[in-house]
């Protein structure tokens, strides 16, 4: 039996959207479109985030680079130490390795966007309001949870004499 073949063509409109984040200030419905029309080597992902809320944590990813297309509703851009203004049609750019960043919905209607990525097996994301990060290797199809390794950590500062023990 044949493989079913993707699409290459998706209206928004027919994204269904999933829950994602933790309930409480990351909260989040989203679909991934780029498997959905055979991309393999750039991710899309439509995120739909509900007023006063934000998808994911201030985060800096350090091997991806991620492009954002604001669809609908308004609010936030929080990258390093500032935060601007994003509305219908912006186009915001966070490449690896750059400002750490966050879109929130700060609106009163729902905030739905397109995040486009890169999609490499390895990527390193710090968080600096938790000062953490993490660590993924062995992704599949843009996909953290496919990783083989998984990794989150506190940071800390290096001693150079533990690198031969």
């Amino acid at each position: 039996m044949a493989e079913e073949q993707a699409t290459p063509i998706i209206n928004v409109a027919d994204v269904q959207l999933k829950d994602n984040g933790n309930g409480k200030e990351f909260v989040a419905k989203v679909g991934r479109l780029g498997p959905m029309i055979g991309s393999s080597a750039i991710g899309c992902t439509m995120v739909a985030v509900p007023p006063g809320k934000r998808a994911w944590p201030f985060h800096r990813h350090h091997v991806i680079d991620e492009m954002f297309v604001m669809l609908s509703g308004s609010g936030e851009y929080r990258v390093g130490d500032r935060t601007l203004p994003i509305k219908q049609g912006d186009v915001i750019a966070a490449p690896a390795g750059g400002e750490a960043h966050q879109i929130i919905n700060s609106g009163t209607e729902e905030l739905r966007y397109l995040a486009l990525s890169t999609k490499p097996e390895v990527d390193v994301v710090d968080y600096p309001d938790a000062d953490t990060f993490g660590v993924v290797a062995g992704v599949k199809r843009g996909d953290f949870n496919s990783a083989t390794f998984k990794y989150m950590g506190r940071q800390a500062p290096i001693d150079p004499a533990d690198y031969w023990k």
